[in-house]
């Protein structure tokens, strides 16, 4: 065990190859395959449909991506936590409460990790979650409309970048935050004190987010932390059900240089969380309510899909000092991000970035280990395991800057090396390295259908490279990232198809889409239409006046608007344009535009009703008209609004085309 311990210290050469390695390049050492035999791989005929979805994190885009596996094809953008001028999302009113936050409204957000809802421990096809860094947030997406159905903020969390990752039921889902920050004893307020107080006064969060059978989540509660970094997470599965695992780093409790000085411990830690104890400890109402203010927004089907924002004021917060078996430190080599849990449920994997080796810790030992009280110290009062009682061993020879690992149906794991751009393959029981394949360039994540579920899918594996430089054509400075599709079903990986992806993804997640497509939403329908400004047939449209607030009631339908044609509209007036679509067949939206408005169009799906609010600045007559291209007459689907002065006694009215 000592060589080991031995080779965890040989971080700094690790560097030293990595100078090496940006200077000369790499070489290929997988498997390629001939071109047609990787194009008929990734080959999916005209009409015919991917085997997979797969889910892409958008990154500093705040949305999340959609494309089909194996061709690569970029089928969807899902809007999330940025507004989207394609669709209006963030923009109409229907959906601008999903930008209330504690502090505003905020209408762009980093998205990084998204994670599909599980049922006994695999992928069922019912949601998608996706973490917001920036301004704390999880968002939950319905894969029956592939729309974002609801956002919760998360209090008392800086940078929520350890999540959004569930527990295999789905009965939580964690995140953990990012950067520590200042935070009273008493109720974690976030305090006016000097930076290098960081020591004395920083101090980090980890929250459970509940999540009903319906879907609707609350923070059933947090655990108050050290104040290290928080980086990634997974839950346990199988014997490690009731456990969720979060690597950490900056042990060091640096505040400066952290590229320096957060990376002077031999060893930080993994976080091992019994989640299902915690659980009890806050249904027993342990722990202390605090102030913790955050929204929940949602969209509200029972009323037409319109968006509510719920404002929630404390959280209860567990000590982990005050109770006792909530929260245990694996020590890990070295600056930890990936913490992956094999389908077994019984190897705990992390990826060191800054080591020479993946640590493979096992849950029977950490077991043992907090049994026999086999400890090695504490850290603010939590216990530190023994590293040697809890090792299952150590991959050597992992490549360079081992960052995150999944794995196959047969036993093997699948780690990025992001310095030396390359995937590795181990055997999970062995910890032998049996294949290896270069990247292009500087892996961050990787995904497997299933991969981190207790049943993955051995048959495709995705590479998401940070950087792209020659693969496509250029585009001046800024171009797309990359992502590669290699075949991992048979003994050497077979790199088969690059494809652009769209801001930056940092994870991505896969089904099989037999999970998913059967159950899609193909329209509304308009007999269920709630909305409290539906105008279900062309014999409801109307504008009415209210003050200085005009409500045009409208519907569209191919290929005309009813009402088209609007008078008695006056400078400063603030007009909402609530457009229903008529029809009841799938894959015919329609757009609507308004010449002067300052925010976007509308995108109206069958059965919907959507409302875009209009202030115009000055007189005149002004076009609004259909922006999806629906029928033959397409380009005759318009209409007019007169706009009058402040003072004039134009009165309103319209025409429905019907004289």
């Amino acid at each position: 065990m000592s060589k080991m311990l031995k080779k965890s210290l040989l971080w700094p050469f690790a560097v030293v190859a990595a100078i090496g390695f940006l200077s000369m390049g790499c070489s290929s050492n997988g498997e390629f395959g001939s071109s047609s035999d990787a194009a008929e791989k990734v080959y999916v005929a005209p009409g015919e449909h991917d085997e997979f979805y797969g889910f892409f994190s958008g990154g500093y885009n705040g949305q999340l991506g959609v494309y089909g596996l194996p061709s690569g094809r970029h089928i969807f953008t899902i809007p999330v936590f940025s507004q989207a001028a394609v669709n209006g999302w963030g923009y109409n009113e229907e959906t601008k409460p999903m930008f209330q936050t504690s502090d505003g409204f905020v209408p762009w957000g980093d998205a990084h990790h998204p994670e599909l809802s599980q049922t006994n421990g695999e992928t069922d096809g019912r949601w998608v979650f996706i973490n917001e860094n920036n301004t704390p947030r999880i968002a939950r997406i319905g894969l029956d409309e592939f729309r974002t159905q609801e956002i919760i903020e998360i209090p008392n969390s800086a940078g929520n970048h350890a999540s959004s990752f569930v527990t295999p039921n789905t009965e939580y889902v964690t995140a953990a935050t990012r950067f520590s920050v200042p935070m009273d004893e008493d109720n974690l307020q976030n305090m006016d004190v000097s930076i290098d107080s960081y020591k004395d006064n920083f101090q980090g969060t980890i929250s459970f987010i509940k999540v009903s059978d319906e879907g609707h989540m609350n923070i059933d509660f947090q655990i108050r932390m050290p104040g290290f970094n928080y980086d990634l997470s997974h839950s346990g599965k199988g014997p490690s059900d009731g456990w969720a695992f979060f690597t950490s780093y900056n042990s060091e409790e640096a505040h400066t240089m952290l590229e320096i000085n957060a990376s002077k411990n031999d060893k930080d830690y993994i976080a091992a969380i019994n989640w299902e104890k915690a659980a009890e400890y806050a249904a027993n109402g342990e722990g202390k309510m605090i102030p913790g203010e955050h929204y929940r927004n949602y969209i509200d089907h029972e009323e037409g899909g319109v968006a509510k924002s719920e404002l929630i004021e404390e959280v209860r917060v567990l000590d982990p000092r005050e109770l006792d078996g909530l929260v245990y430190f694996l020590p890990t080599p070295k600056s930890p991000h990936g913490v992956d849990v094999d389908p077994s449920g019984r190897y705990i994997a992390a990826g060191g970035k800054l080591s020479t080796v993946i640590p493979v810790h096992s849950f029977d030992k950490m077991m043992t280990a907090i049994e026999n009280e086999d400890f090695e110290g504490e850290e603010q009062g939590i216990p530190v395991l023994n590293y040697e009682s809890i090792l299952h061993g150590e991959v050597e020879n992992p490549g360079l800057g081992p960052l995150h690992t999944e794995f196959d149906d047969k036993g093997n794991a699948y780690t990025t090396a992001f310095i030396s751009s390359e995937i590795v393959k181990w055997d999970v029981e062995t910890l032998e390295v049996v294949d290896r394949i270069d990247v292009y360039y500087s892996p961050g994540h990787l995904m497997i259908p299933g991969g981190d579920s207790q049943n993955p899918d051995g048959k495709y594996l995705v590479a998401l490279n940070k950087i792209t430089k020659d693969r496509y054509l250029p585009t001046g400075p800024e171009m797309f990232h990359s992502a590669q599709l290699i075949d991992i079903s048979g003994e050497k990986m077979q790199l088969l198809l690059d494809f652009p992806t769209e801001g930056e993804p940092h994870y991505a997640q896969g089904i099989a889409a037999e999970k998913v497509k059967e159950n899609q939403k193909r329209f509304y329908e308009i007999e269920g239409n709630n909305h409290p400004h539906a105008a279900k047939s062309e014999k409801e449209t109307r504008v009415e006046r209210d003050g200085n607030e005009v409500h045009v009631y409208m519907t569209t339908i191919r290929s005309h608007f009813a009402p088209d044609n609007i008078e008695g509209i006056k400078v400063g007036d603030e007009v909402y344009f609530h457009v229903t679509n008529l029809e009841q067949d799938w894959d015919v939206p329609h757009g609507f535009a308004m010449k002067g408005a300052n925010n976007a169009e509308l995108l109206i799906m069958p059965g919907e009703t959507m409302t875009l609010k209009w202030e115009p600045k000055k007189v005149g007559v002004f076009p609004f008209y259909c922006t999806d291209f629906c029928s033959a007459l397409h380009q005759e689907m318009q209409g007019y609004v007169r706009v009058s002065s402040e003072d004039s006694d134009v009165e309103v009215s319209y025409s429905t085309g019907q004289s």
